[in-house]
Protein backbone atom coordinates (compact mmCIF):
# COMPACT_ATOMS: atom_id res chain seq x y z
CA UNK A 1 0.00 0.00 0.00
CA UNK A 2 1.43 3.36 -1.04
CA UNK A 3 2.02 5.84 1.81
CA UNK A 4 -0.18 8.91 1.86
CA UNK A 5 2.22 11.81 1.38
CA UNK A 6 -0.31 14.38 2.49
CA UNK A 7 -0.96 12.54 5.75
CA UNK A 8 2.78 12.22 6.37
CA UNK A 9 3.23 15.95 5.81
CA UNK A 10 0.34 16.77 8.17
CA UNK A 11 1.93 14.58 10.83
CA UNK A 12 5.26 16.36 10.51
CA UNK A 13 3.88 19.87 10.62
CA UNK A 14 1.72 18.98 13.61
CA UNK A 15 4.79 18.21 15.74
CA UNK A 16 4.98 20.91 18.41
CA UNK A 17 7.81 23.40 17.95
CA UNK A 18 9.13 21.59 14.85
CA UNK A 19 10.44 24.85 13.40
CA UNK A 20 12.19 25.69 16.65
CA UNK A 21 13.89 22.28 16.72
CA UNK A 22 15.05 22.57 13.13
CA UNK A 23 16.34 26.09 13.66
CA UNK A 24 18.18 25.12 16.83
CA UNK A 25 19.68 22.07 15.12
CA UNK A 26 20.87 24.17 12.22
CA UNK A 27 22.37 26.75 14.58
CA UNK A 28 24.23 24.08 16.54
CA UNK A 29 25.43 22.56 13.28
CA UNK A 30 26.79 25.94 12.14
CA UNK A 31 28.56 26.57 15.44
CA UNK A 32 30.12 23.11 15.51
CA UNK A 33 31.20 23.12 11.87
CA UNK A 34 32.34 26.74 12.11
CA UNK A 35 34.60 25.96 15.06
CA UNK A 36 36.06 22.99 13.20
CA UNK A 37 36.88 25.16 10.17
CA UNK A 38 38.14 28.16 12.13
CA UNK A 39 40.48 26.01 14.21
CA UNK A 40 42.23 24.92 11.01
CA UNK A 41 43.84 28.42 11.03
CA UNK A 42 43.77 28.84 7.26
CA UNK A 43 43.77 32.12 5.38
CA UNK A 44 40.74 34.23 6.36
CA UNK A 45 39.46 34.32 2.77
CA UNK A 46 39.52 30.54 2.48
CA UNK A 47 37.96 30.12 5.91
CA UNK A 48 35.12 32.53 5.12
CA UNK A 49 34.54 30.85 1.74
CA UNK A 50 34.11 27.50 3.44
CA UNK A 51 31.83 28.94 6.11
CA UNK A 52 29.54 30.68 3.61
CA UNK A 53 29.43 27.70 1.27
CA UNK A 54 28.68 25.14 3.95
CA UNK A 55 26.20 27.30 5.85
CA UNK A 56 24.02 27.20 2.75
CA UNK A 57 24.09 23.40 2.80
CA UNK A 58 22.82 22.23 6.19
CA UNK A 59 24.25 18.83 7.20
CA UNK A 60 25.29 18.06 3.62
CA UNK A 61 28.03 20.64 4.15
CA UNK A 62 29.54 18.46 6.85
CA UNK A 63 30.02 15.59 4.40
CA UNK A 64 31.52 17.94 1.82
CA UNK A 65 34.02 19.34 4.29
CA UNK A 66 34.73 15.88 5.71
CA UNK A 67 35.75 14.53 2.32
CA UNK A 68 37.12 17.62 0.56
CA UNK A 69 38.15 20.07 3.27
CA UNK A 70 41.83 20.88 3.97
CA UNK A 71 43.75 18.36 6.05
CA UNK A 72 47.24 17.82 7.36
CA UNK A 73 49.14 14.57 7.07
CA UNK A 74 51.79 13.50 9.54
CA UNK A 75 54.29 11.03 8.18
CA UNK A 76 57.87 10.11 8.86
CA UNK A 77 60.38 11.71 6.55
CA UNK A 78 63.50 10.00 5.27
CA UNK A 79 65.37 13.15 4.32
CA UNK A 80 68.97 12.74 5.34
CA UNK A 81 70.16 16.34 4.95
CA UNK A 82 68.57 18.82 7.31
CA UNK A 83 67.58 22.37 6.62
CA UNK A 84 70.28 24.03 8.70
CA UNK A 85 73.20 22.23 7.06
CA UNK A 86 75.66 24.42 5.22
CA UNK A 87 75.03 25.04 1.56
CA UNK A 88 77.31 22.99 -0.71
CA UNK A 89 79.87 24.70 -2.91
CA UNK A 90 78.48 26.00 -6.23
CA UNK A 91 79.41 24.29 -9.50
CA UNK A 92 82.78 25.30 -11.02
CA UNK A 93 82.63 28.63 -12.82
CA UNK A 94 79.32 29.62 -11.23
CA UNK A 95 79.07 32.55 -8.83
CA UNK A 96 75.43 32.64 -7.69
CA UNK A 97 73.83 35.94 -6.87
CA UNK A 98 72.76 36.75 -3.31
CA UNK A 99 69.14 36.27 -4.46
CA UNK A 100 69.94 32.77 -5.76
CA UNK A 101 71.66 31.85 -2.49
CA UNK A 102 68.65 33.10 -0.53
CA UNK A 103 66.27 31.02 -2.66
CA UNK A 104 68.49 27.94 -2.23
CA UNK A 105 68.39 28.41 1.53
CA UNK A 106 64.63 28.87 1.43
CA UNK A 107 64.21 25.64 -0.54
CA UNK A 108 66.48 23.72 1.80
CA UNK A 109 64.87 25.12 4.96
CA UNK A 110 61.35 24.16 3.83
CA UNK A 111 62.11 20.74 2.33
CA UNK A 112 65.39 19.48 3.77
CA UNK A 113 66.65 19.00 0.20
CA UNK A 114 69.87 20.93 -0.44
CA UNK A 115 70.96 22.51 -3.72
CA UNK A 116 72.94 20.15 -5.91
CA UNK A 117 73.88 19.83 -9.59
CA UNK A 118 72.93 18.09 -12.80
CA UNK A 119 75.31 16.96 -15.50
CA UNK A 120 72.49 17.13 -18.05
CA UNK A 121 69.06 18.78 -18.06
CA UNK A 122 67.01 18.37 -21.21
CA UNK A 123 63.67 19.97 -21.97
CA UNK A 124 61.17 17.52 -23.49
CA UNK A 125 58.37 19.31 -25.31
CA UNK A 126 55.11 17.35 -25.56
CA UNK A 127 54.40 13.71 -24.85
CA UNK A 128 55.91 12.30 -28.02
CA UNK A 129 59.41 13.44 -27.06
CA UNK A 130 59.00 12.35 -23.44
CA UNK A 131 57.60 8.89 -24.15
CA UNK A 132 60.25 8.08 -26.76
CA UNK A 133 63.09 9.09 -24.45
CA UNK A 134 61.56 7.32 -21.46
CA UNK A 135 61.08 4.00 -23.24
CA UNK A 136 64.65 4.16 -24.56
CA UNK A 137 66.05 4.74 -21.06
CA UNK A 138 63.90 2.00 -19.55
CA UNK A 139 65.25 -0.48 -22.09
CA UNK A 140 68.76 0.26 -20.74
CA UNK A 141 67.85 -0.22 -17.06
CA UNK A 142 69.96 -2.77 -15.20
CA UNK A 143 69.14 -2.36 -11.49
CA UNK A 144 65.92 -0.51 -10.67
CA UNK A 145 63.11 1.58 -12.13
CA UNK A 146 60.98 3.75 -9.86
CA UNK A 147 57.86 5.46 -11.21
CA UNK A 148 55.22 7.68 -9.60
CA UNK A 149 52.30 9.16 -11.57
CA UNK A 150 49.09 11.00 -10.93
CA UNK A 151 47.45 9.82 -14.16
CA UNK A 152 48.26 6.48 -15.74
CA UNK A 153 45.73 5.45 -18.37
CA UNK A 154 45.36 1.88 -19.73
CA UNK A 155 45.49 3.12 -23.34
CA UNK A 156 48.16 2.78 -26.04
CA UNK A 157 50.63 4.94 -24.14
CA UNK A 158 50.02 3.15 -20.84
CA UNK A 159 50.20 -0.26 -22.49
CA UNK A 160 53.52 0.53 -24.18
CA UNK A 161 55.05 1.61 -20.87
CA UNK A 162 53.59 -1.37 -19.01
CA UNK A 163 55.01 -3.81 -21.55
CA UNK A 164 58.43 -2.14 -21.38
CA UNK A 165 58.39 -2.50 -17.59
CA UNK A 166 57.31 -6.14 -17.87
CA UNK A 167 60.31 -6.88 -20.09
CA UNK A 168 62.72 -5.29 -17.62
CA UNK A 169 61.08 -6.96 -14.61
CA UNK A 170 61.47 -10.36 -16.25
CA UNK A 171 65.14 -9.52 -16.82
CA UNK A 172 65.62 -9.11 -13.07
CA UNK A 173 65.32 -5.32 -12.78
CA UNK A 174 63.50 -4.10 -9.65
CA UNK A 175 60.39 -2.21 -10.75
CA UNK A 176 58.27 -0.15 -8.38
CA UNK A 177 55.20 1.69 -9.67
CA UNK A 178 53.24 4.09 -7.46
CA UNK A 179 49.93 5.38 -8.84
CA UNK A 180 47.47 7.86 -7.44
CA UNK A 181 44.24 6.03 -6.67
CA UNK A 182 42.02 8.83 -8.01
CA UNK A 183 44.01 10.15 -10.97
CA UNK A 184 44.74 6.61 -12.18
CA UNK A 185 41.34 5.23 -11.25
CA UNK A 186 40.73 3.98 -14.81
CA UNK A 187 43.69 1.59 -14.49
CA UNK A 188 42.22 -1.62 -13.13
CA UNK A 189 43.77 -4.73 -11.64
CA UNK A 190 43.35 -6.71 -14.86
CA UNK A 191 45.59 -4.25 -16.68
CA UNK A 192 48.23 -4.16 -13.93
CA UNK A 193 48.28 -7.90 -13.16
CA UNK A 194 50.70 -8.90 -15.97
CA UNK A 195 53.20 -6.41 -14.58
CA UNK A 196 52.82 -7.86 -11.08
CA UNK A 197 53.13 -11.40 -12.46
CA UNK A 198 56.44 -10.38 -14.03
CA UNK A 199 57.79 -9.49 -10.59
CA UNK A 200 57.10 -5.76 -10.36
CA UNK A 201 55.69 -4.07 -7.27
CA UNK A 202 52.63 -1.82 -7.68
CA UNK A 203 51.16 0.40 -4.96
CA UNK A 204 48.30 2.91 -4.78
CA UNK A 205 48.52 6.32 -3.15
CA UNK A 206 45.60 7.08 -0.81
CA UNK A 207 43.21 4.38 -2.04
CA UNK A 208 39.58 4.93 -1.08
CA UNK A 209 38.19 1.98 0.85
CA UNK A 210 34.91 1.78 2.73
CA UNK A 211 36.56 0.38 5.85
CA UNK A 212 38.60 3.60 6.08
CA UNK A 213 35.56 5.87 6.39
CA UNK A 214 35.73 5.72 10.18
CA UNK A 215 38.81 7.90 9.91
CA UNK A 216 38.75 11.03 7.82
CA UNK A 217 39.53 9.94 4.24
CA UNK A 218 42.10 11.66 2.03
CA UNK A 219 39.98 11.89 -1.09
CA UNK A 220 41.14 15.45 -1.74
CA UNK A 221 44.85 14.88 -1.03
CA UNK A 222 46.52 13.39 -4.09
CA UNK A 223 50.03 12.82 -5.36
CA UNK A 224 50.21 15.03 -8.44
CA UNK A 225 53.89 14.18 -8.90
CA UNK A 226 55.37 12.68 -12.04
CA UNK A 227 58.65 10.98 -11.19
CA UNK A 228 60.73 8.34 -12.93
CA UNK A 229 64.19 7.30 -11.72
CA UNK A 230 66.23 4.70 -13.60
CA UNK A 231 69.23 3.08 -11.90
CA UNK A 232 69.66 6.21 -9.80
CA UNK A 233 71.33 7.94 -12.75
CA UNK A 234 68.49 9.19 -15.02
CA UNK A 235 65.45 11.04 -13.79
CA UNK A 236 62.24 12.41 -15.30
CA UNK A 237 59.82 14.93 -13.86
CA UNK A 238 57.49 17.67 -15.08
CA UNK A 239 53.89 17.94 -16.18
CA UNK A 240 53.34 15.01 -18.56
CA UNK A 241 51.30 12.03 -17.34
CA UNK A 242 50.97 8.61 -18.98
CA UNK A 243 48.03 8.99 -21.35
CA UNK A 244 47.20 9.27 -25.04
CA UNK A 245 45.76 12.70 -24.26
CA UNK A 246 49.32 14.01 -24.04
CA UNK A 247 50.75 12.36 -27.17
CA UNK A 248 50.51 14.64 -30.17
CA UNK A 249 51.43 11.68 -32.41
CA UNK A 250 48.11 10.07 -31.52
CA UNK A 251 45.80 13.07 -31.06
CA UNK A 252 45.71 16.44 -32.73
CA UNK A 253 44.20 17.96 -29.58
CA UNK A 254 46.84 16.51 -27.26
CA UNK A 255 47.93 18.71 -24.38
CA UNK A 256 50.82 21.10 -24.95
CA UNK A 257 53.22 20.22 -22.14
CA UNK A 258 56.78 20.22 -20.85
CA UNK A 259 58.93 17.64 -19.08
CA UNK A 260 62.52 17.24 -17.88
CA UNK A 261 65.11 14.51 -18.43
CA UNK A 262 67.88 14.82 -15.83
CA UNK A 263 71.23 13.22 -15.12
CA UNK A 264 73.59 13.82 -12.24
CA UNK A 265 73.36 14.14 -8.49
CA UNK A 266 69.96 15.88 -8.64
CA UNK A 267 68.46 12.50 -9.61
CA UNK A 268 69.19 11.26 -6.09
CA UNK A 269 66.87 13.89 -4.67
CA UNK A 270 64.12 12.83 -7.08
CA UNK A 271 64.58 9.26 -5.89
CA UNK A 272 64.52 10.31 -2.25
CA UNK A 273 61.13 11.98 -2.78
CA UNK A 274 59.86 8.83 -4.52
CA UNK A 275 61.20 6.66 -1.70
CA UNK A 276 59.36 8.71 0.90
CA UNK A 277 56.11 8.40 -1.03
CA UNK A 278 56.59 4.67 -1.62
CA UNK A 279 57.30 3.88 2.03
CA UNK A 280 54.38 6.06 3.12
CA UNK A 281 51.96 4.38 0.70
CA UNK A 282 53.10 0.81 1.39
CA UNK A 283 54.22 0.92 5.01
CA UNK A 284 57.49 -0.71 3.99
CA UNK A 285 60.81 0.16 5.70
CA UNK A 286 63.11 2.66 3.98
CA UNK A 287 64.66 1.56 0.71
CA UNK A 288 68.44 1.61 0.71
CA UNK A 289 70.31 2.13 -2.57
CA UNK A 290 73.93 1.80 -3.54
CA UNK A 291 74.67 4.78 -5.75
CA UNK A 292 77.73 5.67 -7.76
CA UNK A 293 80.11 8.27 -6.38
CA UNK A 294 78.80 11.85 -6.59
CA UNK A 295 79.65 13.70 -9.78
CA UNK A 296 79.46 17.48 -9.66
CA UNK A 297 77.78 18.83 -12.76
CA UNK A 298 77.80 22.29 -14.24
CA UNK A 299 74.06 22.93 -13.87
CA UNK A 300 72.99 24.20 -10.46
CA UNK A 301 69.72 22.44 -9.54
CA UNK A 302 67.55 21.86 -6.50
CA UNK A 303 64.48 19.69 -6.02
CA UNK A 304 61.61 21.41 -4.23
CA UNK A 305 58.79 19.20 -2.95
CA UNK A 306 55.64 20.17 -1.12
CA UNK A 307 52.43 18.65 0.15
CA UNK A 308 49.90 18.59 3.00
CA UNK A 309 52.49 16.85 5.19
CA UNK A 310 54.18 20.24 5.65
CA UNK A 311 52.77 23.63 6.56
CA UNK A 312 55.53 25.54 4.77
CA UNK A 313 54.08 25.41 1.22
CA UNK A 314 57.63 25.16 -0.13
CA UNK A 315 56.84 25.43 -3.84
CA UNK A 316 54.54 28.39 -3.22
CA UNK A 317 57.23 30.17 -1.20
CA UNK A 318 59.94 29.52 -3.77
CA UNK A 319 57.76 30.85 -6.59
CA UNK A 320 56.92 34.02 -4.69
CA UNK A 321 60.54 34.43 -3.58
CA UNK A 322 61.82 34.03 -7.13
CA UNK A 323 59.37 36.65 -8.42
CA UNK A 324 60.41 39.12 -5.72
CA UNK A 325 64.10 38.47 -6.48
CA UNK A 326 63.73 39.11 -10.23
CA UNK A 327 65.29 42.24 -11.68
CA UNK A 328 64.44 42.14 -15.40
CA UNK A 329 61.66 39.70 -16.19
CA UNK A 330 59.14 37.23 -14.79
CA UNK A 331 57.55 34.81 -17.26
CA UNK A 332 54.98 32.41 -15.82
CA UNK A 333 53.33 29.51 -17.67
CA UNK A 334 50.54 27.59 -15.96
CA UNK A 335 47.39 25.74 -17.02
CA UNK A 336 45.51 26.68 -13.83
CA UNK A 337 45.97 30.21 -12.53
CA UNK A 338 44.24 30.80 -9.20
CA UNK A 339 46.77 32.83 -7.18
CA UNK A 340 46.61 33.64 -3.53
CA UNK A 341 47.19 37.14 -2.23
CA UNK A 342 50.96 36.73 -1.82
CA UNK A 343 51.46 35.42 -5.36
CA UNK A 344 49.17 38.04 -6.88
CA UNK A 345 50.95 40.83 -5.03
CA UNK A 346 54.34 39.51 -6.19
CA UNK A 347 53.29 39.51 -9.85
CA UNK A 348 51.65 42.93 -9.80
CA UNK A 349 54.52 44.45 -7.81
CA UNK A 350 57.03 43.15 -10.35
CA UNK A 351 55.00 44.65 -13.21
CA UNK A 352 54.48 47.96 -11.41
CA UNK A 353 58.21 48.04 -10.77
CA UNK A 354 58.90 48.01 -14.50
CA UNK A 355 59.81 44.34 -15.02
CA UNK A 356 58.74 42.40 -18.11
CA UNK A 357 56.00 40.25 -16.59
CA UNK A 358 54.21 37.75 -18.82
CA UNK A 359 51.52 35.23 -17.98
CA UNK A 360 50.79 32.40 -20.42
CA UNK A 361 47.59 30.44 -19.72
CA UNK A 362 45.17 28.33 -21.79
CA UNK A 363 42.49 30.17 -23.69
CA UNK A 364 40.11 27.51 -22.38
CA UNK A 365 41.33 24.99 -19.83
CA UNK A 366 39.74 21.61 -19.18
CA UNK A 367 37.86 23.18 -16.25
CA UNK A 368 35.51 26.01 -17.15
CA UNK A 369 35.26 27.00 -13.49
CA UNK A 370 39.04 27.44 -13.25
CA UNK A 371 39.04 29.38 -16.54
CA UNK A 372 36.50 31.84 -15.14
CA UNK A 373 38.40 32.08 -11.85
CA UNK A 374 41.67 32.82 -13.68
CA UNK A 375 40.07 35.53 -15.82
CA UNK A 376 38.66 37.22 -12.74
CA UNK A 377 42.23 38.32 -11.95
CA UNK A 378 42.99 39.66 -15.44
CA UNK A 379 41.81 43.24 -14.90
CA UNK A 380 44.09 43.79 -11.91
CA UNK A 381 47.06 42.17 -13.67
CA UNK A 382 46.52 44.11 -16.90
CA UNK A 383 46.22 47.39 -15.03
CA UNK A 384 49.55 46.67 -13.32
CA UNK A 385 51.21 46.04 -16.68
CA UNK A 386 51.26 42.24 -16.86
CA UNK A 387 51.13 40.89 -20.42
CA UNK A 388 48.62 38.02 -20.49
CA UNK A 389 48.68 35.54 -23.37
CA UNK A 390 45.92 32.94 -23.89
CA UNK A 391 47.15 29.81 -25.66
CA UNK A 392 44.92 27.72 -27.92
CA UNK A 393 43.37 25.71 -29.45
CA UNK A 394 45.30 22.91 -27.69
CA UNK A 395 45.14 22.75 -23.92
CA UNK A 396 48.29 24.25 -22.42
CA UNK A 397 49.54 22.07 -19.55
CA UNK A 398 53.08 23.43 -19.02
CA UNK A 399 54.09 24.54 -15.52
CA UNK A 400 57.17 26.79 -15.58
CA UNK A 401 58.53 30.02 -14.14
CA UNK A 402 61.42 32.00 -15.67
CA UNK A 403 63.05 34.88 -13.81
CA UNK A 404 65.75 37.01 -15.45
CA UNK A 405 68.37 35.14 -17.51
CA UNK A 406 69.32 32.27 -15.19
CA UNK A 407 66.52 31.25 -12.81
CA UNK A 408 64.02 28.62 -13.99
CA UNK A 409 61.51 26.44 -12.12
CA UNK A 410 59.85 23.50 -13.91
CA UNK A 411 57.69 20.77 -12.39
CA UNK A 412 54.25 19.37 -11.68
CA UNK A 413 52.79 22.24 -9.65
CA UNK A 414 50.14 24.56 -11.05
CA UNK A 415 49.91 28.16 -9.88
CA UNK A 416 46.86 27.59 -7.69
CA UNK A 417 45.70 26.77 -4.19
CA UNK A 418 45.36 23.04 -4.86
CA UNK A 419 48.96 22.58 -5.99
CA UNK A 420 50.39 24.84 -3.32
CA UNK A 421 48.42 23.36 -0.39
CA UNK A 422 46.57 20.13 -1.12
CA UNK A 423 48.53 18.09 -3.65
CA UNK A 424 51.88 16.40 -3.24
CA UNK A 425 53.95 18.21 -5.89
CA UNK A 426 57.53 18.36 -7.10
CA UNK A 427 59.51 20.99 -8.98
CA UNK A 428 63.15 21.50 -9.92
CA UNK A 429 64.73 24.93 -9.52
CA UNK A 430 67.67 25.70 -11.84
CA UNK A 431 70.24 28.46 -11.83
CA UNK A 432 71.71 28.10 -15.30
CA UNK A 433 71.81 30.53 -18.22
CA UNK A 434 71.73 27.85 -20.93
CA UNK A 435 68.66 26.07 -19.61
CA UNK A 436 66.94 29.37 -18.84
CA UNK A 437 67.67 30.51 -22.39
CA UNK A 438 66.06 27.38 -23.82
CA UNK A 439 63.00 27.91 -21.67
CA UNK A 440 62.84 31.60 -22.68
CA UNK A 441 62.95 30.67 -26.37
CA UNK A 442 60.13 28.16 -25.84
CA UNK A 443 57.94 30.65 -23.96
CA UNK A 444 58.54 33.32 -26.60
CA UNK A 445 57.49 30.85 -29.28
CA UNK A 446 54.35 29.94 -27.34
CA UNK A 447 53.46 33.58 -26.72
CA UNK A 448 53.78 34.34 -30.44
CA UNK A 449 50.93 31.88 -31.02
CA UNK A 450 48.83 33.12 -28.12
CA UNK A 451 46.90 36.40 -28.51
CA UNK A 452 47.18 38.87 -25.65
CA UNK A 453 44.22 39.54 -23.40
CA UNK A 454 43.04 43.12 -23.67
CA UNK A 455 41.55 45.39 -21.07
CA UNK A 456 38.78 46.32 -23.53
CA UNK A 457 37.75 42.70 -24.12
CA UNK A 458 34.07 41.72 -23.92
CA UNK A 459 32.78 42.33 -20.40
CA UNK A 460 29.05 41.60 -20.54
CA UNK A 461 27.40 41.01 -17.19
CA UNK A 462 25.92 37.57 -17.77
CA UNK A 463 28.55 36.00 -20.04
CA UNK A 464 31.74 37.14 -18.32
CA UNK A 465 31.59 39.42 -15.30
CA UNK A 466 29.10 37.46 -13.18
CA UNK A 467 30.55 33.97 -13.93
CA UNK A 468 34.05 35.26 -13.20
CA UNK A 469 32.95 36.89 -9.95
CA UNK A 470 31.20 33.73 -8.77
CA UNK A 471 34.18 31.55 -9.73
CA UNK A 472 36.52 33.88 -7.86
CA UNK A 473 34.32 33.65 -4.79
CA UNK A 474 35.02 29.91 -4.53
CA UNK A 475 38.60 30.12 -5.85
CA UNK A 476 40.12 29.39 -2.39
CA UNK A 477 38.30 26.05 -2.50
CA UNK A 478 39.55 25.03 -5.96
Amino acid sequence: MEPDVSELWQTLVSIPYLGVYLTAGWALYLVWLGLWIVLQKREPVATISWLISLAALPYLGFLIYYFFGPQRIHRQRLRRVRARAALPAPPPGLTPSPEAIELARLGQATTGLPPTTATQARLLIDGGAKYAALLADIALARERIHLEYYIYQPDRTGTALRDALIERARAGVTVRLLLDAVGSGATKQRFIQPLIDAGAQVAWFHPMKLRWLWRRPWLNLRTHRKIVVIDGRVGYTGGINITDEEDERLREDAYRDLHLRLEGDVVRELELVFTEDWCYATGEPPIRHVNAAPVQGTIAAQVVSSGPDSSWEAIHRVHVGAIHAARQRVWLVTPYFVPGEAARMALTSAALGGLDVRLLVPKLSDSRLVTYAARSYFDELLEAGVKIHEYGPRMLHTKALLCDDEMAIIGSANFDHRSFRLNFEISVMFYNATLAGELAALIEQECSRAPRARSDRERSLWRTRLPEALARLVSPLL
